[in-house]
């Protein structure tokens, strides 16, 4: 199973980016799925994340300015962000929980690679 992220980059204050991350391989479904971002010496925080029925929940200091969506049909979690300022620079983590299995099903939580989102003029 792999997760791939992308659409990370340089933005200026008051920019959009959007964030897509597809996940890969051999699982029966994917539960729900989220970003998650960190910055040097801080925790890993959660950003944004969404159910596999699309309810969606957010930090409050993004609400408002970040979408999260999903196509179940392609496995993809996207995050759209507008409005970033410099608070927002961090790399950003896509996670799922991914339902694996055969004769008996389980849940495991995958991590993608982390993509930089830089905000700055």
């Amino acid at each position: 199973v792999q997760l791939q992220a992308s659409g990370g980059g340089l933005v200026q204050p008051g920019g959009s980016l959007r964030l897509s991350c597809a996940a890969s391989g051999s699982f029966v479904s994917i539960n729900a799925m989220g970003w998650y971002r960190q910055v040097s010496g801080k925790e890993r925080e959660l950003v944004a994340a969404i159910g596999s029925g699309g309810s969606p929940n957010y930090a409050d200091s993004v609400k408002g300015r970040f979408t999260i969506s999903r196509d179940n049909a392609k496995n993809t979690v996207y995050l759209q962000m507008t409005s970033l300022n410099a608070e927002d620079t961090a790399v950003y983590y896509c996670n799922a929980e991914l339902v694996v299995g055969t004769t008996y099903y389980y849940v495991l939580s995958y991590w993608g690679k982390g993509t930089q989102v830089t905000v700055s003029s």
